[in-house]
């Protein structure tokens, strides 16, 4: 059953001096804040703990701020609630130290969240742009949209320490615009950008803590040259049928886990479950040695890759197999459906008996690896146009299509064997009539 947020609000008096000073034309706020608080005019919250810190909450109209200090430390409790109506902010300091009663309704509602635009009954807007914004608790998400409304944030400092506390989140349809931010998250379980529609433009991410990707994808995130850091998990995370888009942007995972993963949840057919994951132009690095830069389990994965500059110190490229999932024993394979368009890119493809892959060079890729090494795979696929080479580094093999290779009379002109084979079913490629054909630089196309 959904849970209400909990709301304190002050009315009590607040004086704000501010002080500018002018940096190559940028200003540079120091709020220097002197409050007083009378507590006879603080309306106490649902559970009788009100404590007269200085929150606001807002259920109606316009309003422009700017200059405010505010903060609470009591639990359950927003620093800044809009039900209703729009709330501009700038300049100003916002922060809780609250921990919350509920982490599952920290996530799905915004409990206890910083800055909450909470569109239940009426259109909810936050706009907040260089603001200070941060939390300390458990559960304390720092901007978080719910339901019927949008929070704009723009040239925000944002930092959470506690675990489970999200940097920007948005759930229950509502949108998130976010540009030129500076986010850090530093508490377990805390992406720095999680959950359903939210664009990003420009700006910094970085995730510190343990299982805190840089971005949870639970609906449609889309990010524009932004730079994103995990330190303590994948990078990128889709969860179900959801996307990541990602254009000009920098991503580094420095954790020895993988570099980023695609998956389902619950248990359930990979097949009926459609994770995509888009990555144009930037680059991104993986330092870890172990699991693959691309992960896949129990979903159908559909990866896009437009010349990214990849940088792997693991490996393997592409993981994809049986792997348990929050907890769950592991049931169901992976279905990675992987397309390099114009893309140069190296590492093993490793594929399960539970798995599956398609692999698809196109634009002039180049991939330098091999598939399927192990021969394990419940079926892999390879397509390549003229334009594009695959140079071996292993044995590999190919059980379903392979398609297009470039064939001048007994030879293969766009794989490069470096004295290594490729095997390949021929039954499910008629098109090569069971023949052996040579690859340059030594090594085979052979039948099996």
């Amino acid at each position: 059953m959904k849970k209400e947020v909990t709301q304190l609000k002050y009315n009590g008096s607040m004086r704000v001096n501010r002080i500018f000073s002018f940096v190559s034309g940028k200003a540079m706020i120091v709020l220097l804040a002197c409050f007083t608080f009378g507590l006879t005019g603080c309306k106490k919250d649902n559970t009788g703990s009100g404590n007269g810190y200085g929150t606001y909450s807002q259920s109606h109209g316009t309003v422009i701020q700017n200059g405010q200090t505010f903060f609470t430390s009591t639990a359950d409790l927003s620093a800044v609630k809009v039900t209703g109506g729009t709330y501009n902010l700038t300049l100003s300091i916002v922060s809780t130290g609250g921990n919350s009663s509920s982490v599952e309704n920290s996530s799905l509602y915004g409990l206890n969240a910083v800055m909450l635009a909470y569109g239940e009954n009426e259109v909810a807007v936050i706009n907040t742009e260089d603001d200070l914004i941060s939390s300390t608790g458990k559960g304390a998400n720092g901007i978080f949209a719910y339901g019927n409304a949008s929070i704009n944030t723009e040239r925000d400092k944002l930092t959470t320490t506690g675990e489970s506390s999200n940097g920007i989140m948005s759930a229950g349809g509502a949108i998130i615009k976010v540009i030129n931010d500076t986010v850090t998250t530093s508490g377990a379980n805390s992406s720095v950008i999680c959950g359903g529609i939210i664009t990003v433009l420009r700006g910094a991410y970085t995730s510190n803590g343990a299982n805190s990707p840089a971005i949870y994808s639970n609906g449609s995130i889309r990010c524009d040259t932004a730079t994103f850091t995990a330190k303590g998990a994948e990078a990128l995370v889709v969860e179900g049928s959801n996307s990541i888009e990602l254009v000009k942007c920098t991503v580094k995972c420095t954790f020895d886990k993988w570099g980023s993963l695609v998956f389902q949840s619950t248990s359930g057919n990979p097949s009926v479950v459609a994770g995509h994951l888009t990555m144009t132009g930037g680059s991104f690095t993986y330092t870890g040695k172990k699991g693959g830069m691309f992960y896949n389990t129990n979903s159908t994965a559909y990866y896009t890759l437009k010349g990214v500059a990849l940088s792997n110190s693991c490996d393997t490229l592409i993981r994809c197999i049986k792997g348990s999932w929050g907890g769950s024993s592991a049931a169901n394979g992976g279905n990675a459906i992987f397309v390099a368009d114009g893309q140069t890119m190296s590492g093993l493809i490793h594929v399960d008996a539970s798995s599956k892959a398609n692999i698809s060079l196109k634009n002039y890729s180049a991939f330098t690896g091999a598939i399927n090494n192990s021969n394990t795979a419940n079926l892999v696929s390879l397509t390549m146009d003229y334009s594009s080479n695959w140079t071996l580094t292993a044995t590999s093999h190919i059980n379903g299509l392979l398609s297009n290779p470039m064939i001048t009379g007994s030879s293969v002109k766009n794989i490069t064997g470096n004295g290594f084979n490729v095997f390949y079913k021929s039954g499910a490629n008629p098109s090569l009539g069971g023949l052996t054909y040579s690859l340059a630089d030594g090594g085979q196309l052979i039948p099996e």
